[in-house]
C-alpha cells in the first residue's frame, strides 16, 4: 500500500483530518498484516535460537527501533526469559562488557544500515554470541553480518513525506511481539509463572494463589471440636496476628466449623455468653471454605458476596490447612 497521499482538501476540516488519520491506521494495519505471509523458516530459526540460549537475550537498536528493542526486552523478561537492553552507542564505549558468550543479541534496524549497530557486529562475533537481525532487507549490511535474519520486507511509511518511522515501527513492534509470545506459547508459560514476575502489578495479583497469602502454622488458629468456648477465646487471642476467628477441627484435623469475633459479640448481645459451653454448640457449621490452589480473587469474591471477614482454607481431605482473613486480601490489594 502506498503512503497516504497529499490532499488538496482543507486540512483544518474535521472530515479531512479524520479521513487522513484513517489512512494512517489502515497503512499500519496493512504493514502488520503483511508480516503473516512473510514469516517462515527464518522466523523459526530465530525462535529456536532464543529458546535454546543458556544466556540472556540482549536487545539493541537506535532511535525508534531502540525504543522497540527496550519493549522487546521488557516483554521477554516479564515472561521469564532473562533479557536486557543494550544501547549500541554506549556498547561501543564499554557497555559491551555486559554481553557474554552464550547470549543471543537481537539487533533491530529497519534499514539495516544503522552505523552504531553495525559497529557492534565484529566485537559481538568475537564474544561468541548469536546475532539475530530484525530488518527490512536480508541483503542489508546488518542482514549480511547477522547469524540469523527475520525480514520485514519493504514497508511504506504512513507519513505525508514517507520519512517518519510509522508503519515500519508498527511492523517491527508486531514481529517482536510475535517472537516473544510464540516463545511463551512454546514454553507453556503459565499464569502462576507469570505471577512470579509481577508481584506488584494488577495482572500478577490476579493470578495469586490463596496458599501464598493464607495464614498457616502458628498463624492458623485451630481448636478441637470438643473444646470449651473459653479455650477458643484464648486461641483466637494468642494466635499470631490475632485473626479474629478459629477453625474448629475434629481429631483428624478436618474442618467441622468456624467461630469468629462476630459470633462472640452476638452471644454477648443475647446474654448467652457461657464460657464453659462446648464450642460445638455455638460454632458455625459447614462454613464457606476455599482451597489453597484457588485464586485470591475468587476468595475475595466469596468474602464480598457472603459478607464474611474470615475464610477457612481446606485441602483435598478437608483438613483446615489455613485461614484467609480479609486483612490478608486487603494487603494483596484484591478486595
Amino acid at each position: 500500500m502506498a503512503r497516504p497521499r497529499r490532499s488538496t482538501a482543507d486540512r483544518s476540516s474535521p472530515k479531512a483530518s479524520l479521513a487522513y488519520a484513517r489512512t494512517v491506521l489502515d497503512q499500519e494495519a496493512s504493514a502488520i498484516a503483511s508480516l503473516g505471509q512473510r514469516i517462515g523458516h527464518d522466523f523459526l530459526l530465530a525462535l529456536d535460537a532464543l529458546e535454546r540460549t543458556k544466556g540472556r537475550v540482549v536487545c539493541t537498536g537506535m532511535g525508534k527501533p531502540g525504543f522497540i528493542a527496550q519493549k522487546l526486552s521488557a516483554t521477554l523478561s516479564s515472561t521469564g526469559i532473562p533479557s536486557f537492553y543494550l544501547h549500541p552507542a554506549e556498547a561501543a564505549h564499554g557497555d559491551l562488557g555486559r554481553v557474554a558468550k552464550g547470549d543471543v543479541v537481537v539487533a533491530l534496524s529497519n534499514s539495516g544500515t544503522t552505523e552504531e549497530v553495525l559497529r557492534l557486529l565484529i566485537p559481538l562475533k568475537r564474544l561468541g554470541v548469536t546475532v539475530i537481525a530484525l530488518t527490512a532487507d536480508v541483503n542489508s549490511p546488518l542482514g549480511r553480518g547477522a547469524d540469523l535474519v527475520v525480514s520485514l520486507g519493504d514497508i511504506d511509511e504512513a507519513c505525508p513525506m514517507g520519512l517518519v518511522p510509522t508503519a515500519s515501527s508498527a511492523a517491527l513492534h508486531a514481529i517482536c511481539d510475535a517472537l516473544a509470545m510464540t516463545l511463551a506459547w512454546r514454553r507453556e508459560f503459565t499464569e502462576s509463572q507469570y505471577a512470579l514476575y509481577h508481584p506488584g502489578g494488577k495482572l500478577g495479583r490476579s493470578v495469586m494463589k490463596v496458599r501464598e497469602v493464607m495464614r498457616t502454622g502458628d498463624s492458623n488458629p485451630l481448636i478441637r471440636d470438643n473444646a470449651k468456648l473459653k479455650q477458643v477465646i484464648v486461641v483466637m487471642t494468642q494466635t499470631r496476628g490475632r485473626p479474629g476467628a478459629a477453625n474448629v477441627v475434629d481429631a483428624k484435623g478436618r474442618l467441622v466449623g468456624i467461630f469468629t469475633d462476630g459470633d462472640l459479640r452476638r452471644l454477648a448481645e443475647r446474654d448467652e455468653l457461657e464460657l464453659n459451653r462446648p464450642i460445638s454448640e455455638v460454632m458455625i457449621r459447614r462454613p464457606r471454605c476455599i482451597g489453597p490452589e484457588e485464586l485470591v480473587f475468587a476468595a475475595a469474591a466469596v468474602m464480598r458476596e457472603t459478607k464474611i471477614d474470615q475464610l477457612p482454607v481446606i485441602d483435598a481431605e478437608g483438613r483446615a490447612v489455613g485461614l484467609l482473613d480479609v486483612q490478608d486480601v486487603l494487603a494483596a490489594r484484591l478486595s
